[in-house]
């Protein structure tokens, strides 16, 4: 399962990586969920968003450059081909006052 390769290897770097909210929040953590896939000449792809959650916008802005910059040597892993940053951006949620910034990733893996 690709979203379980994505968090076992962000957990090297960072403490608190999730497949879904905690019921206690901790100051800073990082969500991540997978959005779509696909798979062609069995080498398949997903698209994983990961959110990165802070006390304030900057907190959250600046796990989300960590997390980009955790990602970029992914590829280290022997089961992940490539992968791209698709887009990232501010993603407070205004309902709950939750300081987020999302970073999506386009994933090739085996």
């Amino acid at each position: 399962m690709i979203e379980e390769t994505v968090r076992n290897y962000l957990l090297r770097t960072f403490s608190t990586v999730l497949l879904e909210q905690p019921a206690k929040k901790p100051a800073s953590y990082i969500v991540l969920q997978k959005t779509g896939s696909g798979e062609s000449n069995h080498i398949y792809s997903a698209t994983i968003a990961i959110q990165s959650y802070g006390d304030n916008l900057y907190d959250a802005a600046t796990l989300n450059e960590r997390v980009k910059s955790a990602m970029e040597n992914i590829t280290s892993l022997n089961e992940i081909c490539k992968v791209s940053l698709n887009s990232d951006y501010n993603f407070t949620d205004t309902t709950t006052k939750q300081y987020r910034y999302q970073a999506v990733f386009d994933i090739k893996h085996y």
